[in-house]
């Protein structure tokens, strides 16, 4: 099973809000996952991102891979793959 790191859309009609998830890649965009790790809320100024570490370096650890857009906001919070 292919796990990916990756957004989940939340939030009303524009006026997004993101949960940082690990989901099976086959799965929809808001569909199942398996654990929420983080929120991103790109409406406040500055962004808001919230990414608990613990749980994304055991993931990153056990070999889920991230999209380019977790990619940059796990580099903004400090996680290292």
């Amino acid at each position: 099973m292919a796990v990916k790191i990756r957004l989940r859309r939340m939030g009303y009609k524009k006026h997004p809000f993101y949960r940082v998830v690990v989901a099976d890649s086959r799965s929809p965009r808001d569909g199942r996952f398996i654990d929420e790790i983080g929120t991103y809320d790109p409406n406040q100024e500055p962004a808001s991102v919230k990414i608990d570490s613990d749980a994304a370096k055991k993931w990153l650890a056990d070999g889920a891979q991230p999209t380019d857009t977790v990619a940059k906001l796990l580099k903004q919070a400090g996680i290292e793959k």
